[in-house]
């Protein structure tokens, strides 16, 4: 019994063959093109996105402070209904912003704090209470991940659409085809489907 193999011609659309179309000359310039810029854009794409990122985190990092705040009531107990939560409730705090100006307002503590005691804190330039801001490794966490999905989707939308071009080369080289078959059987007088 003889085994059929399977023969793969790399490169096909580039070598010469008389059978070979100016559409599909056109089709390999397409997929060449599309996978040259969806590499190009992508990572243009990715460090731009990873830059601003950068950015952000080190804004944040700039305009965050660590306060010293004093509470100024005593912390009730832990709610039974935040059981999965933090722990932490929420008491009326008073501190000194990095201006001078004195603020007071609610802050999560821990629980049955007493009053007077020192609970740190983080603030923005103008004295509001802020989320601390990101570590070093979770900047570096942000900032690649960021970077790889702008990368990934910048340069998928360029090979989505190198992918609709050759989807409509496609359907224009079917419509020759069928069009010259039409052509054929009408000159020798029968149709072949």
């Amino acid at each position: 019994m003889e085994t059929s193999e399977r023969v793969t011609v790399r490169w096909w659309r580039w070598r010469r063959n008389a059978l070979k179309r100016r559409i599909d000359v056109v089709e390999a310039w397409v997929v060449l093109a599309g996978w040259v810029f969806a590499l190009l854009v992508g990572v243009c794409a990715g460090l731009m996105a990873a830059g601003a990122v950068e950015r952000a985190v080190e804004r944040q990092q700039a305009e965050s402070r660590q306060v010293s705040a004093v509470a100024v009531e005593d912390a009730p107990g832990p709610s039974p209904a935040r059981e999965a939560s933090d722990h932490r409730v929420w008491v009326k705090v008073r501190w000194t912003a990095p201006d001078g100006s004195s603020h007071t307002e609610q802050a999560r503590v821990p629980p049955r704090t007493p009053a007077g005691s020192t609970i740190p804190l983080w603030v923005n330039r103008s004295g509001d209470i802020t989320t601390p801001p990101v570590s070093g490794g979770e900047a570096w966490l942000h900032t690649s991940v960021g970077g790889g999905l702008a990368g990934v989707l910048a340069g998928g939308m360029v090979l989505g659409a190198a992918w609709l071009t050759r989807l409509c080369l496609d359907r224009r080289r079917m419509a020759q085809w069928e069009a010259e078959w039409e052509r054929i059987d009408t000159r020798r007088g029968w149709k072949t489907g």
